[in-house]
């Protein structure tokens, strides 16, 4: 019974959070309120209550939603310069087939640029790029000249502002697109001549087909 009944709270807690994600993509932290939650998540004001002390604590939830997408890499027996390129495409098709990473990153652009300046969001992201360019760096993938840390933070940042303008223009119907554009750019000028046939600013990994567009 306690097992039921544990598998059923879980069941209403991602209903929840599929609920507040739809809603906090539509219209964001400020115009979205618990009451839009509960119609979108169909649950009552109780079992969110329940599972979330409130609407900020279910933002905060669903703004770690993005680092789904890195969780793999301490597995990674050798990271690099490709882990690092592959990450940006797999964000790119999270924020293309993904309610939650859609919500998540609206959130995280919204508090950490206006309402609750909060860095920590793309730090993260910085230190996981900083983490495989390291030794990518010392494998000779990388010029000895260039900062990685300040490489890093460059990546994260071009990245938001890609994801940004690509939502703006097409929403997302072409980010793929302008990430591998970055890459196509960025590689002459961090990795050495006789290396760069290495890299690939397509990525390399297998992604999900991606939902019909109506």
């Amino acid at each position: 019974m306690a097992r039921a009944r544990q598998e059923r709270a879980e069941i209403t807690r991602q209903a929840i959070l599929d609920g507040a994600a739809a809603a906090f993509d539509q219209c964001g932290f400020e115009g979205t309120s618990l009451s839009d939650v509960v119609k979108h998540a169909g649950v009552t004001k109780g079992a969110l209550y329940f599972h979330f002390p409130s609407k900020e604590a279910l933002a905060r939830t669903l703004m770690d939603e993005q680092f789904q997408v890195s969780e793999g890499v301490p597995a990674i027996e050798n990271p690099g310069l490709q882990t690092v390129i592959d990450l940006t495409h797999q964000m790119a098709h999270g924020l293309r087939t993904d309610v939650r990473i859609r919500a998540g990153i609206r959130l995280v652009i919204e508090f950490g640029s206006f309402t609750h300046p909060d860095p920590t969001p793309y730090d993260t992201w910085i230190d996981t790029c900083r983490d495989c360019l390291t030794p990518a760096q010392e494998r000779g993938d990388i010029h000895p000249a260039l900062d990685v840390q300040a490489l890093s933070t460059l990546l994260v940042g071009a990245f938001t502002g890609i994801q940004v303008t690509s939502h703006v223009r097409t929403r997302r119907d072409d980010l793929h697109t302008r990430v591998t554009d970055l890459w196509n750019f960025l590689l002459p000028t961090l990795v050495p001549p006789h290396r760069r046939s290495l890299f690939h600013p397509t990525g390399t990994l297998q992604l999900s087909p991606e939902p019909p567009t109506d």
